[in-house]
């Protein structure tokens, strides 16, 4: 027990990993909370262009989201990293890797947000058209408001799910919690600031797993 406890909790190596591993930490928490942001607002664009029902937009979306869905999120992250240089456009491993995992959310969101605005009932279309409001107004002020709240508990799970994937950015360079441990553990050979990094990656994400629950339970079927 001694052996273990001094191999994965040393204390003297923790406490030599933390400032290291907290600035790393900061990196990650940006990271999530811009993929996230840049992740859904594209994901609601792709969905209302999938709502103008012109064929080649509706092309041109449904091929976007097949590719981000379909290819793993660290070949993404390598190709826009590694293969944009080549065209004349270099990204820092911080915005790589949030447009990559950003990229991969919206594909998800986009199908999200179409699915909650066709699941409206024609209903509210006629009732809100009856008070006398425009199309334009119907859809924004009546049809995208409960769509997004229909949408929320998926869009937070998977929101959530992708953005673990911020680790990934340690593939690139990037010095978020998962790399600053990993460099500090080569050095002490010993995985200490492993441990540590994975408490903070759960002082991060179980709050946001415990919010998602209560989201769902607000804006899911049985709560709405």
């Amino acid at each position: 027990m001694d052996r273990l406890i001094d191999y994965y909790f040393n204390p003297a190596v923790m406490a030599a990993a933390l400032p290291a591993v907290l600035r790393g930490f900061g990196v990650t928490v940006l990271a999530a909370v811009s993929l996230i942001a840049v992740g859904l607002a594209l994901g609601l664009a792709l969905a209302l262009l999938r709502c103008t029902r012109i064929r080649p937009v509706l092309w041109l979306v449904a091929a976007y989201v097949d590719v981000f869905r379909t290819l793993p999120q660290l070949v993404i992250l390598i190709v826009l990293y590694f293969a944009l240089p080549y065209l004349g456009l270099s990204l820092s491993p911080f915005a790589a890797t949030v447009l990559a995992l950003g990229a991969v959310l919206s594909a998800f969101a986009a199908d999200i947000f179409y699915a909650a605005i066709m699941a409206m009932p024609r209903g509210q279309w006629d009732a809100a058209r009856a008070l006398g409001l425009g199309t334009g107004r119907v859809f924004t002020l009546v049809i995208l408001r409960q769509a997004i709240a229909l949408a929320i508990p998926l869009l937070t799970n998977r929101a959530i799910a992708i953005a673990k994937g911020t680790a990934l950015g340690s593939a690139i360079a990037l010095p978020e919690t998962l790399s600053s441990a990993q460099s500090i553990t080569a050095i002490t050979a010993n995985p200490s600031p492993l441990t540590l990094a994975a408490a903070f990656y759960l002082a991060f994400f179980i709050p946001l797993v415990v919010l998602s629950r209560r989201l769902e339970r607000r804006f899911g079927p049985a709560g709405a």
